[in-house]
């Protein structure tokens, strides 16, 4: 598996609007995207966003696809900034 983890901040008044707008999102069956998660630190104003493909080559035909560019400035439009990214392997630990 391949994926991403994000981090960005998010004022406490727009947590849920973001958790809706990530919800809400279609991306095509096809696409090899496994799965996405949300992590919400306790008592901050930030968030963890991770997304999981199957492959490597899944992902990056996602990354470069201008649907995501537009479902990225729906989601970005809730961040108080720019979000930090790291992309890579995805394996088990247990």
């Amino acid at each position: 598996m391949f994926g991403t983890i994000g981090h960005a901040h998010v004022k406490p008044e727009n947590r849920e609007a973001l958790e809706r707008v990530l919800q809400g999102q279609e991306i095509g069956p096809d696409s090899g995207f496994v799965q996405g998660y949300l992590l919400w630190p306790d008592g901050k104003d930030e968030v963890y966003l991770v997304a999981v493909f199957g492959d490597r080559d899944s992902y990056y035909r996602n990354a470069n696809d201008p649907a995501q560019h537009q479902r990225y400035l729906e989601y970005r439009a809730l961040m108080d900034d720019e979000p930090t990214w790291v992309d890579g392997e995805i394996t088990a630990a247990q």
